[in-house]
């Protein structure tokens, strides 16, 4: 079993806190930017050019 300190962690573009890394993203975690939904869709309330994705 792994400590919840030993695994990687990430800072959201969004909230700008740290996140570590969750079982079901283990597989996508270099995919991962968002630490939660909320953020993922205040991303584009914060990007000013919709277009990028």
């Amino acid at each position: 079993m792994i400590k919840k300190v030993d695994l990687p962690s990430k800072v959201c573009p969004v909230c700008g806190r740290p996140f570590r890394m969750r079982r079901r993203w283990r597989r996508v975690w270099a995919e991962v930017r968002y630490c939660s939904e909320r953020c993922r869709r205040m991303r584009r309330a914060l990007d000013p050019d919709p277009r990028r994705g």
